[in-house]
């Protein structure tokens, strides 16, 4: 076998006129960006232990055995904790959920001593379920966690800002912009996913975000550069065909890339635990929003702000979207 054969089903060559809808897309962008900006305030995010403050550790029990979810949120609430939460997660041993694990959090009193806290619930849930053993215990406190989160949302910014100006040196200003909207889009949108699907919010998810404005960066590169180049090589073609060209000419390679990572993130969904699920949801989102984006959020700008026509061309007039345009 020469290789896949369902690679094979995919055409090597597409004509689809993604400017006719780009009006259309763009009022639908506007509006799940819009919404998901109101999500990130109503209800908001679900913070996790890392910017919420609090603790959280592993109880597990030895395999056969299953652990009482209810008698253990009983007893840690007696003691006067607040937001506690208790779930099953897969054994590490076995990667299975059989109930003999479970995954405890709640907030620590401010200004509480937070070792004596977690000593105590330790013993609260010896004396409630029996031996067990304790694992993956963290601690986060206010302040820490406050910073975290500042901290968290600086690298995004940075990241953003770092992109623009990668683009700006690389093409020009409105492809910086072009390139700006896609990304800024891309981590929106995944904030109204995270808000939606009450994803934790955590140090993780950050790690996510970012790696999806890698990644639609690295796609809206793929199709600015195919774009550059036909527009030396095409001179008279309107801009909005050039666009078309560009984008058809690299979507087999976006598609195949797309659904190998969607894949294997999949995988690492389902099998990977409770502590890379949110993750990796993130990240199919953000691959498969990131991929839309560079059609339908970048490249637009691009064709609203008008670009230079080789080296001594004249620069090309803004055309409308959803239309029949010329430069």
């Amino acid at each position: 076998m020469r290789g896949w054969p369902l690679i094979k089903l995919l055409p090597t060559k597409t004509n689809f006129k993604f400017v006719k809808f780009s009006r259309m897309f763009g009022v639908l962008s506007a509006t799940l960006c819009i919404a998901s900006i109101i999500g990130c305030f109503t209800p908001g995010l679900n913070m996790g232990i890392d910017f919420s403050g609090g603790a959280s550790m592993e109880i597990a029990k030895p395999a056969g055995q299953t652990i009482d979810q209810q008698e253990i949120s009983a007893a840690v609430s007696a003691l006067g904790l607040e937001d506690v939460g208790v779930q099953g997660i897969a054994r590490l041993d076995t990667n299975a959920i059989d109930g003999s694990t479970v995954l405890l959090r709640f907030q620590l009193p401010e200004g509480a001593d937070q070792t004596e806290i977690v000593r105590q619930v330790e013993a609260t849930i010896t004396q409630t379920v029996g031996e067990v053993t304790y694992s993956g215990v963290s601690v986060v406190g206010s302040k820490v966690s406050g910073e975290l989160f500042r901290s968290g949302l600086m690298a995004l910014g940075m990241a953003t800002v770092l992109m623009f100006l990668y683009i700006w040196f690389r093409f020009e200003p409105q492809f910086g912009f072009g390139a700006i909207a896609g990304l800024v889009h891309d981590v929106i949108l995944t904030f109204g996913l995270i808000v939606i699907m009450q994803l934790e919010f955590s140090l993780n998810m950050v790690a996510a975000i970012l790696t999806v404005i890698g990644y639609s960066m690295n796609d809206t590169v793929v199709v600015f550069d195919r774009l550059r180049e036909n527009l030396r090589k095409y001179k008279t073609m309107p801009l909005g065909e050039v666009i078309d060209l560009s984008i058809n000419e690299t979507l087999s390679r976006t598609v195949v890339t797309g659904i190998t990572a969607v894949m294997v993130l999949a995988v690492l969904a389902f099998l990977g635990g409770e502590v890379l699920f949110g993750f990796s949801i993130a990240l199919m989102f953000g691959i498969i929003i990131g991929t839309y984006s560079s059609v339908y959020v970048a490249a637009p700008i691009i064709l609203l702000w008008g670009v230079k026509r080789g080296e001594f061309a004249e620069e090309a007039k803004p055309i409308k979207l959803g239309g029949a345009s010329r430069p």
